[in-house]
């Protein structure tokens, strides 16, 4: 697991430690290494050893889990969370937040607005598809760009609790 880039509260232990506080805006980024569709030639492995529901699992437990949050947000890039849960409310391009590359990331939200693009580039960079093996390859890949940490912090940390009820 790989530490924040910048400080500030942000925990990094068991979820479900700490679900259950009175949180008014959780933005949760799940593990996406059995659920996105990048691997979809190994679902049919991950159905049977169980790597997929189990990763949906952890998800929908999230999802339930944080119920008594006004303001969430869950992110992941295209998966089968699309097809076994439902579609997503927004989906969203690093090229919209400052940086020239593309990277489907969808959006679940609940009592938050649209994340509006901050910053649109040209560029449009297939970076993290063409993205070689390496040891640190899955952390690379599913980085959170700065721009849209920023878009997400600015826009929905501001966003007023009542406005979210």
């Amino acid at each position: 697991m790989s530490l924040p880039e910048v400080g500030g509260a942000h925990y990094m232990g068991d979820i479900f430690n700490v679900i259950d506080y009175p949180f008014d805006l959780a933005i949760f980024h799940p593990p996406c290494t059995h659920t996105a569709v990048s691997g979809a030639r190994h679902f049919a492995e991950k159905r049977m050893d169980g790597r997929l529901y189990a990763g949906m699992s952890f998800i929908m437990a999230i999802v339930r889990r944080s119920a008594h949050i006004p303001r969430v947000a869950i992110e992941q890039p295209v998966s089968i969370l699309s097809t076994l849960w439902r579609k997503p409310d927004q989906i969203i391009q690093p090229w919209m937040y400052g940086h020239g590359e593309t990277k489907a990331t969808c959006l679940w939200l609940r009592g938050l607005p649209p994340l509006m693009p901050t910053n649109v580039v040209e560029g449009r960079e297939s970076r993290i598809h063409r993205m070689p093996p390496s040891d640190d390859r899955a952390d690379k890949r599913s980085e959170t760009y700065s721009g849209i940490a920023a878009a997400m912090a600015q826009q929905w940390g501001d966003h007023p609790l009542e406005a979210a009820a």
